[in-house]
């Protein structure tokens, strides 16, 4: 029989520094996606409905890029997990109203 003792007493083997995943970058960069989505609707009304009914391949798929942004600048600022919302955030708002302004000619 072996002693199981060194397997449950055994630490985690990251270093303090390392993050434990990924996901809350991710939601945060879905999150941000939605935010941004919503603010047209927003500012313009319901006549934005009839904007992304055209442009909707555009918009979606700046969902998966706002999801890699997420995870990336959350690996970028590890622990800092305010700080990554707000900066992931902000470039998401900003990359979709970038797109929503090359579409709409503006």
């Amino acid at each position: 029989m072996q002693n199981v003792t060194p397997m449950l007493a055994r630490k985690d083997e990251r270093t303090p520094d390392e993050p434990r995943s990924s996901l809350p970058g991710g939601v945060i960069g879905f999150l941000s996606y939605w935010c941004a989505l919503a603010i047209p609707f927003v500012l313009y009304g319901s006549n934005t409905l009839f904007f992304f009914l055209y442009t909707w391949p555009f918009f979606l798929a700046l969902l998966p890029v706002s999801v890699l942004i997420g995870i990336v600048l959350s690996l970028m600022f590890r622990t800092h997990l305010f700080w990554s919302a707000i900066v992931t955030t902000a470039v998401v708002i900003c990359l979709f109203w970038l797109l929503f302004s090359f579409l709409s000619g503006w």
